[in-house]
């Protein structure tokens, strides 16, 4: 059974839609735009007329829903195609999440329909530049005054940074609180005064798409952006969108491991040595096959976090599991893509280098996989085990 039989006809047919959209419009384009490091305005432009930023959107706020499945299954073309493409639209979609599962419906009315055409692009905002994954440890603080937050601090490695309409800020309401995580809030932050792009950050891959440090300084956000219009719930609201977020990065990962495996069989195929094509040499055949088997496997884990997430069940373990396990395949698959063209995987005429310089983004975004085995390690001690 191919994968995308496991979706209804009309999933599958927006699946196809995507496959046509990344083979007709993106693959043509993608090495001079990436090697040029240009913003892909057209393609993004042409990603919201698919409906690609209201795939968690309900259609009562403009959006087209889809199943987590199928939305594995969409970012893997993209990111089969381009993985910046995927990641523009990643931080959207947890956003998309936060706002349905915790925003107030005034948040709700005023964000999701231009979210969902893609007009308003959102952005997460996490990390800081000397916090790393410690994420209760920020120093970026919103204190209250009168009908306003004033913010202060910096955050770094935003995707979509100057291109956001909207920025779910994760800062402290409460630097007193005890245990930290109680005093941690999300701002629903727009661009205004206060609020800088203070650099662009230089970056091995992830090109074309914009990743930059923001600077809050006595920025005023009001009131009423306060996600769920609760202080002292932020951490544990933007935990439950790291679950969206990691499934989703798995599944870049498994766009960049099946263009690498695609590209490398390809060439095995046509490149001969010593009177045969270079795959019936058994080093090479090997090397095919193992990339295949733990694509396979990286996939299906993925697809069980995203049908264990459809059931509204904790999933941390489970995409924490997908996006360890994915990321780590999607980098083995692209330094073996490499090893298979041999002198022409250093070349930047064939875009297996750039899957092996895309491959590393996956192993330390959304949590490092240092932090998903402790994630991991801990649930398991929480539940007893695996499920039988």
């Amino acid at each position: 059974m191919s994968t995308v039989d496991i979706l209804d006809r009309d999933e599958q047919l927006i699946v196809e839609t995507v496959r046509e959209f990344v083979d007709r419009d993106v693959k043509p384009v993608v090495q001079e735009l990436e090697h040029a490091n240009t913003y892909p305005e057209a393609l993004i432009e042409r990603m919201k007329e698919l409906g690609i930023f209201g795939l968690a959107i309900p259609e009562e706020h403009g959006g087209n829903p889809v199943s987590t499945p199928c939305y594995v299954l969409i970012t893997e073309e993209l990111a089969r195609g381009w993985m910046s493409l995927a990641g523009a639209m990643g931080g959207h979609t947890v956003v998309s999440k936060l706002l349905l599962h915790f925003g107030t419906e005034e948040q709700k009315a005023k964000y999701l329909p231009k979210m969902a055409t893609g007009e308003t692009r959102a952005a997460m905002a996490l990390t800081e530049p000397g916090g790393g994954s410690d994420l209760q440890a920020m120093t970026t603080h919103a204190r209250r005054e009168g009908d306003e937050y004033v913010v202060d601090g910096a955050k770094t490695w935003i995707t979509n940074s100057r291109r956001s309409g909207l920025i779910a800020l994760l800062c402290k309401t409460d630097p007193a609180a005890e245990p930290a995580h109680r005093g941690i809030s999300i701002l629903l932050a727009e661009h205004g005064p206060g609020l800088e792009v203070s650099r662009d950050l230089p970056k091995l891959g992830y090109k074309g798409v914009e990743s930059c440090e923001l600077s809050f300084v006595d920025y005023r956000a009001p009131a009423d952006a306060l996600l769920g219009g609760v202080e002292g719930k932020g951490f544990g609201q933007m935990m439950k969108g790291l679950e969206t977020g990691r499934i989703q990065v798995a599944s870049r990962a498994l766009g960049v491991g099946r263009a690498a495996l695609e590209d490398a069989l390809h060439y095995a195929q046509e490149r001969e040595s010593f009177g045969k094509p270079i795959w019936k040499h058994q080093s090479i055949g090997n090397m095919l096959a193992d990339m295949a088997t733990k694509l396979t496997a990286a996939r299906q884990l993925t697809l069980h976090a995203a049908r264990e997430s459809d059931a509204d069940r904790r999933v941390d373990m489970e995409a924490g599991m997908a996006k360890l396990y994915a990321s780590e395949a999607a980098m083995e698959i692209a330094l073996n893509a490499v090893r298979v063209h041999g002198g022409y995987g250093y070349s930047t005429e064939f875009d297996v280098e750039r899957y092996f310089r895309d491959a590393p983004l996956m192993i330390v975004g959304e949590g490092t996989n240092e932090i998903q085995r402790n994630v991991i390690a801990s649930q398991l001690v929480s539940r007893g085990g695996l499920d039988a």
